[in-house]
């Protein structure tokens, strides 16, 4: 039996009698740090500029419940929501259940975004959805710390990584007991791939599975990447990591309580607000190399129109507004949001706001897909398998070597006949 939804009305300004065509449009929501808010925002903006309506749908924080309650809805062909928030990793296996934007949206609009971001949400020539905001693993730092302790810059190997978070939080622990020196993803769900995706990459230990879709996990580096990962817990990480996801990550360092932090570009606004303990001692790098490569997983939402909307030209229309490069410009200043749409990353209001933008645009640009294209339809249970995987090693289960070997087989059984 499908579950119902709540849907939660978003309150406009606007009088249904001020248009008698008003059409009332479903949006889902991330709820994530600013989401939820900069999202109802970009929406009432729309809703006054049109006269139509807009209901919000308020998703779950954790991107695995958002995909089940998403192939929920879809599957039932609910009409409920009309435009829905997807990950960049999503279009392979939900395409069949979007409008196809191309020609609905004009093909100037198109083209302003990063070319492998509209590659990435067009699937058998099928554009199932627009850019919204894109996004790559950081490492976020405190400066007045890497200041007290005589570091001169944020470390570039995970090596040093772990030397200088040791030094800083025995050094903060003799005043703090819960200071940890480095917070990350550890728990089992999509996140957990990300941050693994980025050990395994920046030691040389390819993507799992390959552009081609030959299965590539077993081998002694990627073994060696999950080993150190594993050897941060209980030393420069505490035990509890492998229950957190963003927002707990996030929560710890802005509480003043962590030295480093792998999170995506949105923290760095919220830490800056008048509420964070480290407003103005915070620094951004790219996350350490392994001694392959720094390595950044590309993340990142789009916004596709459901077919089975009953309000489709109005939902297109919400979506061309929502991608479009004011409400993207707005989002980058207000919640550091990265914009898809190139020509923003010069734009000296978003880079006053977000220093960062400018001297880390690299790493926003050669950011590692994870396996998507690849494996298609069965992405999702190569990234669970994969992750449940991560955590066993993390969790003190397995060790790397014994792991990665588990896991292509297992891969293996997943692929079959084909991906």
């Amino acid at each position: 039996m499908r579950k119902a939804i709540a849907l939660v009305s978003l309150t406009v300004a606007i009088a249904a009698a001020t248009n008698a065509s008003a059409v009332t449009v479903t949006l889902a929501c991330g709820t994530v740090g600013q989401e939820l808010q900069l999202c109802k925002d970009g929406a009432t903006r729309w809703a006054k500029k049109t006269g139509n309506i807009v209901k919000i749908f308020e998703s779950p924080n954790l991107t695995n419940d958002r995909l089940g309650l998403y192939q929920q809805q879809l599957a039932a062909k609910s009409s409920d929501i009309d435009v829905y928030q997807l990950d960049v990793v999503w279009p392979g296996f939900l395409a069949q259940h979007f409008v196809d934007l191309k020609g609905k949206v004009p093909a100037a609009e198109v083209n302003a975004h990063f070319k492998g971001i509209i590659d990435a949400n067009t699937v058998n020539g099928k554009l199932v959805a627009m850019p919204w905001f894109t996004d790559a693993g950081l490492l976020f730092y405190r400066t007045d710390l890497l200041k007290k302790y005589g570091f001169s810059a944020a470390p570039k190997t995970w090596t040093e990584l772990a030397l200088m978070a040791s030094k800083v939080q025995a050094g903060e622990q003799k005043t703090n007991k819960s200071f940890a020196g480095y917070v990350w993803q550890g728990k089992n769900y999509e996140g957990l791939t990300c941050d693994a995706m980025e050990w395994l990459v920046s030691f040389g230990g390819g993507t799992i599975v390959d552009s081609t879709g030959k299965i590539t996990i077993n081998n002694a580096q990627a073994a060696k990447a999950l080993d150190t990962a594993a050897s941060w817990i209980k030393t420069i990480s505490p035990a509890g990591v492998t229950t957190y996801g963003e927002e707990e990550a996030r929560g710890i360092f802005q509480s003043g309580n962590a030295m480093f932090m792998r999170n995506w570009p949105y923290a760095w606004a919220l830490g800056q607000g008048d509420d964070s303990k480290v407003k103005g001692k915070i620094g951004v790098a790219p996350l350490p190399s392994g001694g392959s490569r720094n390595a950044a997983t590309l993340g990142g939402w789009q916004l596709g129109v459901s077919t089975y909307s009953k309000n489709q030209a109005a939902a297109i229309e919400l979506v061309r507004y929502l991608s479009g490069p004011a409400e993207q410009k707005i989002r980058a200043i207000e919640g550091t949001y990265n914009p898809t749409i190139q020509a923003l990353y010069k734009d000296k209001d978003i880079l006053k706001a977000n220093p960062f933008f400018g001297s880390l645009y690299s790493v926003f640009t050669s950011a590692v897909a994870r396996p998507s294209g690849p494996t298609k339809g069965k992405y999702n249970q190569v990234s669970q398998a994969f992750s449940s995987t991560v955590s066993d090693v993390l969790n003190g289960k397995m060790k790397g070597q014994a792991a990665v070997a588990k896991l292509s087989t297992d891969l293996a059984r997943i692929k079959g006949r084909g991906w």
